[in-house]
């Protein structure tokens, strides 16, 4: 049982007349309009002008190679184990070097159901997994948005000739890869 003395009455706002007729509303509303007419512009014109991306844009997957040119995957299953979205799917083979136990005979990332979070990038011991600054990913068929091992491995391939090597990011304030590492 609530005690009457618990109980704190609220009285509604009064309006006056100026809050009656909406002029404050109206008032503000227009100098909203004004500031955003003189205010400079930022539009960018996408094909022909890219934008600035910070250094730790999540962008498309890539997975590394070693300096042998082999996969840097050892296929711990790390990533699709942290992955939130369950976009990542790996299959183990025997690795046919002898410095690693097993490859991943077939990586496939699904990059419509990818959310982008960093969190497989995080998780992976041996940074074989990489977000890339590429942003401009299209696709005519849910199927060309399966990223397997060779498309992955091409994109690794197409950064490294661009010289848009991803900044390794550690985790920060803001979230997961979200501060560069430094």
């Amino acid at each position: 049982m609530i005690k009457d003395s618990d109980i704190k009455w609220i009285e509604p706002p009064r309006m006056g007349l100026l809050e009656k007729l909406y002029l404050p509303a109206i008032v503000e509303g227009l100098s909203t309009t004004v500031r955003h007419i003189f205010a400079p512009r930022v539009t960018q014109q996408y094909p022909e002008e890219h934008p600035k991306l910070p250094p730790n844009y999540r962008g498309v997957h890539r997975l590394n190679r070693d300096e042998e040119g082999r996969v840097k995957c050892v296929a711990c299953y790390m990533c699709s184990t942290a992955c939130p979205a369950r976009c990542i799917d790996i299959v183990a083979a025997p690795s046919p070097w002898p410095d690693r136990e097993k490859y991943p005979e077939t990586f496939v990332i699904d990059e419509l159901r990818c959310i982008y979070c960093g969190m497989c990038e995080q998780a992976c011991p041996c940074d074989a997994i990489e977000l890339t600054s590429l942003f401009d990913l299209t696709g005519l068929s849910r199927q060309e948005m399966m990223f397997d091992k060779e498309k992955l491995l091409s994109v690794f391939d197409q950064t490294v000739q661009a010289g848009t090597d991803p900044v390794r990011t550690r985790s920060g304030v803001l979230s997961v890869a979200s501060e560069p590492a430094g």
